[in-house]
């Protein structure tokens, strides 16, 4: 007999009606009005223009069976996949041993989010951003709207607010990740056999486990709202991150006054803000446009972000993973952030709480490339082209699916304007078998950079390189030292336009 005496008494959130008009009562007093012609005003965070990388982590119920991914909540439910197989087989039948009796399981009794916090500052992540609730609708934050959250059932700790307190703590960002929306149909297998989901005891976790062709219901609707806002009011998050299915037309209005609850309560704490967004379910400006493992052609004007996984085959914890290399996941970052786009990286932790060796390595890896070379990536801006070389990233979203890596000839170029001048940055992830290379888009024949170089160094090194300019390229002459193991950075100098003399500017006037 399976021993359920940890689940907890239902909990009675109050009146959704008194909320909801508390929720509006914001909207309505702040800047932003529920409109997209009002939304529209919104302009991304200076912080978020300027970040580049930040940590994504997916971690939950469904890291204790590490079988087949984050869906295992949804594939357990569905006859003929591998993990309802794997389930009987395993745990035995799903109305015996259901998905929530994982939740006792997930303890994350080993779980140090100073040490979290630490290894992301490594790494080199300006924000970091843990999924507060993933599509299974377990919370990992406390609420007070479900008695399925952690700090009543599981590790019976706030795992999404001490993370939090670490993060800021180490001076990075901090967000939250929400997925409810697609639990109005998520688990709905379970209700086409003898199964848990039926249960009326445990509706309000399986619940609703609607057809997923029919739109979420009002009540559905009003809970994915008070939910997010009471995230917004409890932790305070700079970044809101939402997964797919909220472009249902029946969440428009909705996106849209949770949009401007968030952009008001941010003006009230003087911070700015972003969400994030996939597909069409935002208007265009109104949010921040992201590509789930993904990428753009070509430079961007305006801020992006890409959402991807160290793992090929899973966003959480499995223990057969198909890693991607630290090449490729260095590539990928200098393809983005050349392309006027921001890098999401998502790791998985373990359910007792610690982060397994092979992330762990990549992060640092990462982390010690952008102690080098992170000058090349923080704060830049593109260039006119994002780069040059035989491997061209075409656009669009889950583009990950077979290794990507760059050669010697394939550099990303990034721009810094500041108050001592103007540089190009030339970047890549692999070291050339001989001691020159040539970036082709500096050559005087093609015309595109009509200014005249003055100088060439490599970030790490000291001092400056040979190099000269002709009609087919810039021709550097690399140096024996290699501040990295995984490529460089080249600052492209230029010669500085003199200051035309105001003809109020006297000679006693200070430097």
């Amino acid at each position: 007999m399976i021993d359920r005496s940890w689940i907890p008494p239902r909990v009675s959130p109050g009146s959704d009606a008194a909320d909801l008009a508390a929720l509006d009562a914001v909207i309505e007093s702040g800047p932003f009005t529920d409109t997209w012609e009002s939304l529209q005003a919104y302009r991304p965070a200076r912080w978020f223009t300027e970040a580049k990388f930040g940590i994504f982590l997916h971690w939950g119920i469904y890291s204790v069976p590490a079988f087949s991914g984050e869906w295992y909540s949804r594939e357990m439910y569905r006859s003929g996949t591998k993990a309802f197989d794997h389930h009987r087989e395993t745990y035995g039948p799903q109305s015996e041993f259901g998905y929530k009796d994982f939740i006792p399981h997930f303890k994350m009794q080993n779980y140090d989010p100073d040490g979290w916090a630490a290894l992301f500052r490594r790494a080199g992540a300006q924000y970091v951003v843990p999924v507060a609730e993933h599509h299974d609708g377990y919370a990992l934050y406390r609420s007070d709207r479900t008695r399925w959250d952690a700090t009543k059932t599981g590790p019976k700790r706030d795992v999404f607010g001490d993370l939090g307190v670490s993060v800021v703590g180490q001076s990075m960002v901090f967000g939250a990740s929400s997925h409810r929306a697609e639990h109005w149909f998520f688990m709905n297998g379970g209700m086409t056999f003898d199964s848990d989901v039926r249960d009326p005891e445990f509706s309000d976790f399986y619940g609703p486990a609607q057809r997923e062709e029919t739109s979420p219901s009002k009540a559905h609707l009003d809970d994915w709202l008070l939910r997010t806002a009471e995230i917004i009011d409890r932790y305070r998050p700079e970044m809101l991150f939402f997964d797919w299915w909220i472009e249902k037309p029946a969440f428009q209005p909705y996106l849209r006054r949770l949009a401007a609850y968030y952009y008001n309560r941010a003006a009230e704490w003087g911070r700015e803000v972003v969400i994030t967004y996939k597909w069409n379910a935002f208007a265009e400006g109104s949010a921040v446009y992201d590509i789930e493992r993904g990428a753009v052609k070509t430079v961007q004007p305006f801020v992006w972000q890409n959402d991807t996984s160290v793992s090929r085959t899973s966003w959480c914890w499995t223990a057969d993973h198909e890693y991607k290399s630290i090449p490729e996941l260095l590539g990928e970052l200098l393809d983005v952030v050349s392309k006027n786009g921001n890098l999401l990286l998502n790791i998985g932790p373990k359910p007792d709480g610690t982060i397994a060796d092979p992330e762990v390595r990549m992060l640092e890896a990462i982390g010690s490339w952008l102690t080098v070379n992170g000058e090349a990536i923080y704060g830049t801006v593109p260039y006119v082209i994002p780069g040059e070389g035989p491997l061209q990233v075409e656009g669009g979203s889950f583009i990950d699916g077979a290794p990507s890596l760059f050669s010697a000839d394939d550099f990303r170029f990034t721009v810094r304007n500041d108050v001592t001048g103007s540089y190009l940055y030339v970047s890549t992830v692999k070291w050339p078998d001989a001691g020159e290379i040539v970036i082709t888009a500096l050559g005087t024949r093609l015309q595109l950079e009509p200014r005249t170089v003055a100088d060439v160094q490599m970030l790490g090194v000291k001092g400056s390189l040979d190099w000269r300019r002709d009609l087919d390229g810039l021709v550097v002459t690399l140096p024996a030292t290699r501040p990295h193991e995984y490529g460089y950075a080249l600052k492209i100098c230029f010669e500085q336009e003199p200051v035309p003399r105001r003809p109020w500017v006297t000679a006693w006037a200070p430097d």
